[in-house]
């Protein structure tokens, strides 16, 4: 199966900053929604260590469903709502306008701020967010969410983060990472550093560790590995293959893929609290990818049980598996939505490896993406995008895509080649 069993390796924890990724939007949606938001002002003294207002509008911009108008296209720049006339606006066909001030004070900045319906005149959002000082972009962030919750009655996930492979050099100078940073690329922070190949990188429930495979003395192994401290435990070291870590919604188990010296991959169970492992399929094909379903009593999977790669659900103590793809000869590396009523997977379309979208209830299935090498697809914790790996130039970058296929962006490294992304849950 291509790239789906598991090539494994080996770690040293480090927490030092990383080349950003910058962000390239290939593919916008007409239509999106035209906004206006205005600088902010600011107070206390020293200038903010960053403009927020840009990264909310740049926020908004990623979602594909908001269109910020130019600041040098703004007729004015109100910083309250008492400022603003709506009739100005309108001649810009702008439909809601962000205005707000960011204030020093002693333990860092408040973020004050509201949101404003251009056509009713109507107040929508007002609201404080206090922050340290190294946190104002983070704070910005969580400003898009609300703003995006108030706009589209979606949460937003602008205030996540990412985690993806990093591999730069060749040869004796070939270094990996596992790299966190914010869902925009901004603020890397390198995880884990290796001579040797690393990957998986699986978010717990709660955003605070990651669950990735690396080698260590020669073979695969899994680690678990806290990010406020950076400590790590090994979680799976048995003989053969371990790989593919996949946390349970409730974070006390973890989905693996195993072979115990065999030669055959098997999907296995590690209850993390006891230590107890449970075998879960028991066929002679190769399984692996495992997937939790949201109710953490079911599995999603890739096997080759059927003669070629595709999708299939068991139930926990079951032992029948039933197969959830048919479209096409090959379907791997599924992930679901967050409401359980998708999955994403990895679909070959004529000889292309592209993302698709099932819809489980329907079995309708819809391609999303366009390139010829995409994989490891990751949803956005609303549901809204799919971030995935892909190939640009000859070498390995991060892209991603609206659930509905209307709406892309690329994200390229400054330097190397980044794969094999995870988009964390709510933080």
């Amino acid at each position: 199966m291509r790239r789906s069993v598991v090539a494994i390796f080996l770690c040293f924890v480090v927490q030092v900053a990383w080349g950003d990724l910058k962000i390239e939007i290939t593919e916008g949606i007409s239509g999106a929604v035209p906004v206006a938001i205005v600088p902010f002002g600011t107070g206390g003294g020293t200038e903010p260590s960053e403009d927020v207002a840009a990264v909310i509008a740049a926020d908004l911009a990623r979602s594909g469903r908001f269109a910020p108008i130019d600041r040098n296209d703004m007729i004015q720049m109100p910083t309250s709502g008492q400022g603003i006339r709506f009739g100005d606006w309108r001649i810009l066909e702008t439909e809601a306008i962000l205005v707000g001030k960011v204030l020093r004070e002693a333990s860092g900045y408040v973020i004050q701020f509201q949101l404003y319906d251009v056509y009713r005149g109507a107040q929508l959002l007002s609201y404080r967010i206090s922050s340290a000082e190294n946190d104002l972009r983070r704070a910005a962030h969580q400003v898009s969410d609300m703003v995006y919750e108030a706009l589209t009655g979606e949460r937003g996930a602008f205030a996540t983060r990412i985690a993806y492979v990093s591999a730069t050099g060749k040869g004796e100078q070939q270094r990996f990472r596992v790299v966190v940073a914010d869902a925009d690329g901004e603020n890397p922070i390198v995880i884990a550093n290796s001579r040797d190949p690393l990957m998986s990188p699986a978010w717990s429930p709660d955003g605070r560790q990651l669950a990735y495979v690396s080698f260590e003395n020669e073979r695969s192994e899994i680690y678990i590995q806290t990010l406020a401290t950076g400590e790590r435990q090994l979680a799976g070291s048995w003989p053969g293959v371990n790989g593919a870590p996949a946390f349970s919604p409730d974070g006390r188990r973890l989905a693996l893929t195993l072979s115990r010296g065999t030669g055959n991959l098997d999907i296995f169970v590690l209850n993390l609290v006891s230590g107890r492992l449970t075998q879960v399929t028991w066929h002679a094909a190769i399984d692996t990818e495992p997937e939790w379903a949201p109710d953490g009593r079911r599995l999603y999977f890739t096997s080759d049980r059927g003669g070629g790669p595709q999708v299939y659900e068991i139930e926990l103590g079951s032992d029948k598996a039933a197969r959830r793809t048919f479209e096409g000869n090959y379907n791997a590396r599924p992930r679901i939505s967050r409401d359980g009523k998708s999955l994403a997977t990895v679909f070959e379309d004529r000889g292309n490896y592209r993302v698709a979208l099932l819809e489980l209830d329907s079995g309708n299935l819809q391609v999303l993406t366009n390139g010829q090498l995409d994989e490891s697809p990751s949803f956005a914790p609303n549901g809204s995008m799919i971030i995935y790996a892909s190939e640009a130039g000859g070498r390995g970058i991060l892209a991603a895509v609206s659930a509905d296929g209307r709406y892309r962006q690329r994200l390229t490294a400054t330097e190397g080649d980044i794969r094999e992304p995870a988009w964390s849950p709510f933080l």
